[in-house]
């Protein structure tokens, strides 16, 4: 199976449609700026019938920040249809590397937020998107590095599986390969990581309604769910993500009445771990692994055990982002360093270039894992007046992941001369 780069004679590569990209217009929602004068732009230039293919892409974007979720998603599944490759222009005028993404047709949190991560860098973005019932170009475009940015929920299982078929034959270095990403699937992570060193990672277990009904009338018990379950436990419903349907139970009574507020038939559960400090609040951070290495993205401290930045309200507590702002500083040489069996190892066995770890610490100090995935958002869009400390730390991740790319090319070069 070949996958040339360069187009043969008489073979023409597939041209790409230019866009604004995510990391735009995601910024510009976030700063709140009103997307809807562009939105209207670009439908009308649909109707005239003089839209390019990345304009629509763009479109679709714009209506998922909007709170349209289907119909950003009707749009791109209909670009994608008749054109799969687009391009984010760089900071420079003369891209010194071309990286090509590999993404699947899904919504906006499905696939790797890339453009953040190369934002003012001198590399172009790529990238192409592996559609069902139309896969890979005979060609594929020219590139010095290509990444595998889709995730592991079902919806992306297709592309994962022709890319990995195809990765065998790629004429240029392929980092974070399918076969891996699909490991972070929340239940196959905890048995990834089983039995590594300072890791507390509680056994995630799928499990049905059925069985959730019958242990909140009492006929089944937690044990025949999964060994290690018991009251209190987390459970969500399957293929949620951002908290939607998390829940701690804390008794079948408290079952019974999650169950009457939900209609998913399939679930996760998993015991619950109080990772509450001595001062009775809780600390969550993201760590982004590059090449490795761990980075601090953030770190959330809040009252509640179910934490995300935003509702940690960290713009609002100068005392909170003072302790966030050390924990960055001293990363190095205190929470890396305390961690680093832990890290290093979870790092070898997931095996991924690049991938974004939410996690504690537990009561005993232990690295408390709650999950891996590689489209977890890493972006340097807040804002320094209020967080001085980040810029710098965004920056030196940014700086971390190009230099990976940069050294993957050379590598590939080399043993292509």
């Amino acid at each position: 199976m070949q996958l040339p780069v360069s187009p043969p004679s008489g073979v023409t590569a597939p041209n790409h449609a230019d866009r604004i990209g995510f990391a735009q217009l995601t910024r510009r929602a976030f700063e709140g700026g009103d997307l809807h004068p562009l939105r209207e732009r670009l439908l009308a230039r649909i109707e005239e019938g003089t839209a390019e293919a990345g304009e629509g892409l763009d479109l679709s974007l714009i209506a998922q920040l909007l709170g349209e979720k289907e119909a950003g998603l009707v749009i791109q599944t209909e670009v994608l249809s008749f054109h799969q490759l687009f391009r984010t222009p760089c900071a420079a005028a003369k891209p010194r590397l071309r990286v090509l993404a590999l993404a699947a047709d899904i919504d906006m949190g499905g696939n790797t937020p890339i453009d953040f991560l190369l934002e003012d860098s001198d590399i172009e973005l790529l990238t192409l998107y592996v559609v069902k019932g139309i896969g890979l170009p005979e060609t594929l475009p020219e590139h010095d590095v290509a990444i595998v940015i889709a995730s592991d929920s079902e919806e992306c299982r297709e592309a994962l599986a022709l890319i990995e078929k195809a990765a065998p034959h790629w004429p240029r270095p392929l980092l974070n390969r399918p076969d891996l990403i699909g490991n972070l699937d929340r239940d196959k992570l905890y048995r990834l990581l089983a039995g590594v060193p300072g890791i507390d990672i509680p056994v995630t277990a799928p499990t049905t309604r059925a069985q959730l009904s019958e242990l909140s009338q009492g006929k089944i018990v937690c044990e025949e769910i999964t060994g290690e379950l018991r009251f209190p436990m987390i459970v969500r419903p399957r293929g949620t993500h951002a908290g939607v349907g998390l829940a701690k139970l804390d008794d079948a009574v408290a079952l019974a009445a999650y169950l009457a507020e939900r209609q998913e038939q399939d679930f996760f559960v998993a015991r619950f771990v109080d990772y509450a400090s001595s001062d009775g609040l809780y600390r969550k951070y993201r760590l982004a692994m590059v090449d490795g290495k761990p980075y601090a993205c953030h770190m959330a401290i809040a009252d509640r055990w179910d934490i995300w930045y935003l509702n940690a309200f960290m713009a609002f507590s100068e005392e909170k982002r003072a302790e966030e702002a050390v924990f960055m500083l001293d990363f190095d040489h205190a929470f890396a360093a305390r961690h680093k069996i832990a890290l290093d190892e979870m790092s070898r066995r997931v095996g991924l270039d690049y991938f974004i770890v939410d996690c504690a610490e537990n009561q005993n100090g232990e690295l408390l894992v709650f999950e891996a995935d590689n489209t977890a958002v890493v972006h340097n869009m807040d804002p320094p007046a209020v967080f001085p400390y980040k810029p710098p730390q965004m920056r030196k991740i940014f700086a971390a992941f190009t230099a990976m790319l940069s050294r993957h090319a050379r590598a590939g070069e080399e043993s292509a001369a």
